[in-house]
């Protein structure tokens, strides 16, 4: 991948601003994936973690199907295969390899997939700077941009499970996580109201973060700071995952059919608690925010602890007066529960669905979030891996409720 620019005048500031950002994020996915070793890049421990190698080549397909394809003059693509190999769910974009099998491909190598991004990164790096402006390319480049930030994160939360499933629970960075701080007791009321919500302005965000619009709210109140490990371990000690009227009829399925009792990351060894973490096997920090919980398991802990979860419009007026932390980049794990942007994705009772007026990106960038709309829950806030700038408190983060590879937390909302 080249590093810089040619140094050609006549490309404009806000080209030249987007090349600049496109050079920078190619690299970062690549430098992500430097502690791993080549067989890290290849299996995929279940269904839903896909193998590094895949994430690294989907993002390149992205930018090749949806700019390179339609706008390089004479365009060749790098190899047909790639084309069912790589696009994930674009049923527009022809037929795709399944999800779940994408771990039984050796080949292409994990040498292959770096030489298909070389590839493709020069070629759109050729074509912005030989191209007019278009309005078109620019804003499909930058949806481009914000799926490859996307897949960052989803690059550290799969790598995660891959590490954890092997018997030697193998450190992916050694840098030291910091102490952590008590949570605070503190909760924050709104008064009932109209209140606009959703994105407005002029900066990116995905479809499905807008049209702003008016909501009525009941009066409410938010803790402020998320559940710790410590709180939920009471919850865990005292049963609760042995309790079906605490839980939806259908996480308690899932507890009882998956053999559930602790969050996915624990483990317990000679009476003392541990959790894994990108840092490696840890005894477990009690201040520290809870993390990879399900939607289950966290409406069950706002059941037993007298709260519930907040809505996802409750959470956005919360979050909008509170202020991101400042997050160091070699810090992989949550360690604030005081921090409240940026250390978890917390579940919101929300169902996943569209907002009044809500209208799709158009052609085949209009399968990316609406049809998703069924049988997912809204997350907000973001985490300890989501890029920087890549978060707002209007971005809607969606799962499936038995979901929890991610970084998922609970924050408790009560009724006033």
């Amino acid at each position: 991948m080249m590093n810089q620019l040619n140094n050609d005048n006549t490309i404009s500031i806000n080209r030249r601003s987007l090349l600049e950002r496109f050079i920078s994020i190619r690299n970062t996915s690549k430098n992500l994936c430097q502690n791993l070793e080549t067989e890290d890049f290849v299996v995929q421990p279940c269904p839903e973690v896909s193998p590094p190698k895949w994430h690294l080549a989907h993002t390149t397909w992205f930018f090749e199907e949806m700019i390179l394809k339609p706008f390089s003059h004479n365009f060749k693509p790098y190899h047909n295969d790639f084309k069912k190999l790589f696009n994930s769910y674009y049923k527009s974009a022809g037929h795709h390899w399944l999800q779940g099998n994408r771990g039984q491909l050796s080949r292409p190598t994990v040498k292959e997939i770096f030489e298909y991004r070389e590839f493709v990164d020069k070629k759109i790096v050729d074509l912005l700077q030989n191209s007019e402006e278009n309005q078109e390319i620019d804003f499909t480049l930058e949806v481009g941009l914000q799926h490859e930030q996307q897949h960052q994160e989803l690059l550290y939360m799969d790598i995660k499970f891959i590490l954890a499933t092997n018997l030697s629970f193998p450190k992916f960075t050694s840098t030291a996580i910091p102490e952590t701080q008590e949570p605070s007791s503190n909760w924050k009321g709104f008064k009932e109201g109209v209140y606009e919500v959703g994105h407005h302005g002029q900066d990116f965000s995905f479809d499905n973060e807008g049209p702003k619009h008016k909501t009525y709210i009941h009066p409410f109140s938010i803790r402020e700071s998320s559940i710790s490990n410590g709180e939920y371990l009471k919850f865990v000690e005292e049963g609760a995952y042995s309790q079906p009227q605490l839980w939806l009829s259908q996480g308690w399925d899932w507890v009882n059919n998956n053999t559930i009792d602790t969050p996915l990351y624990w483990r317990k060894e000679n009476d003392q608690w541990f959790e894994f973490t990108l840092h490696g096997l840890r005894p477990l920090d009690f201040d520290a925010p809870v993390t990879h919980i399900s939607y289950f398991e966290a409406h069950a802990f706002a059941n037993w602890s007298g709260a519930r979860l907040p809505t996802e419009f409750e959470l956005e007026l919360f979050l909008n007066e509170h202020e991101p932390a400042q997050k160091d980049s070699d810090i992989l794990h949550p360690t604030q529960t005081n921090q409240l942007i940026g250390q978890n994705w917390y579940w919101t009772r929300s169902q996943y669905c569209p907002y009044p007026g809500y209208k799709r990106f158009k052609g085949k960038l209009g399968e990316y979030n609406g049809k998703f709309m069924c049988n997912q829950f809204v997350l907000r806030g973001g985490c300890i891996v989501t890029p920087k700038n890549h978060y707002r408190n209007t971005y809607r983060n969606f799962y499936e409720p038995q979901q929890r590879w991610m970084f998922s937390g609970i924050i408790l909302a009560k009724d006033l």
